[in-house]
């Protein structure tokens, strides 16, 4: 192997952790409060987002305060606030997105997903079964409580639900700006997928896995 294949091929084992370890690109300036006007003088690398002109950044532009209080609970139990920056817009570029969930007792955070991102989640107050399964069926599930964290691994389905007696609050972080989420129940009764794959998938008749359907119509 000639000396300039041997460098090239150096080069490309060095950048593999990067790779590896990298969620979303990594950011080539020190920040890209996004802009909607044309006078721009800088974007972004990934996505040629404008961004503001540096002279027009304030402080407040990389501070939130709408996860101060819980958001409308859904009928799980559910509230969750998600910080991406569409609501956010200091957390463009960076790499990262976060959620305030609050659970009322024996609400739950149903099965699902997160397809581009892993999740850290720590727990504000309460006591939550909170777990994931991994790519064998395998369950990895306990108890967290005030002050602890639990890991969800990439891509792999998870889940929580308030065990307490008073109201669980937790904050969870993603490590990708648009981390994505698919909801196990609706994907498998709310996408349309044929009924007659679902009643041989399952064992259900006909009549239940349209009873289960109308739980995830669209609410007119």
């Amino acid at each position: 192997m000639s000396p300039i294949l041997v460098a090239l091929f150096s080069v490309f084992l060095s950048l593999i952790p990067h790779v590896i370890l990298s969620s979303d690109p990594d950011p080539i300036q020190d920040f890209c409060i996004p802009h909607t006007t044309s006078n721009v003088t800088r974007t972004t690398r990934s996505d040629m987002i404008p961004c503001k002109n540096l002279v027009d950044v304030i402080p407040e532009d990389f501070i939130f305060s709408g996860i101060k209080h819980p958001g409308n609970f859904s009928d799980t139990g559910l509230s969750a606030i998600s910080v991406s920056p569409k609501t956010f817009p200091g957390l463009n570029t960076q790499g990262m997105s976060f959620v305030r969930a609050d659970l009322k007792v024996d609400g739950v955070n149903v099965p699902h997903f997160h397809p581009r991102a892993t999740e850290i989640t720590y727990v504000v107050q309460g006591r939550v079964y909170s777990g994931f399964v991994d790519s064998t069926n395998r369950v990895f599930a306990r108890i967290i409580e005030k002050g602890e964290v639990m890991v969800f691994p990439r891509g792999l389905v998870h889940f929580q639900m308030n065990v307490g007696r008073s109201t669980a609050t937790v904050f969870g972080s993603f490590n990708s700006q648009n981390p994505g989420m698919q909801k196990i129940p609706s994907i498998i009764f709310g996408s349309g997928i044929n009924d007659k794959l679902l009643e041989k998938a399952f064992g259900l008749t006909s009549k239940q896995i349209g009873k289960i359907r109308k739980k995830f119509l669209p609410k007119t």
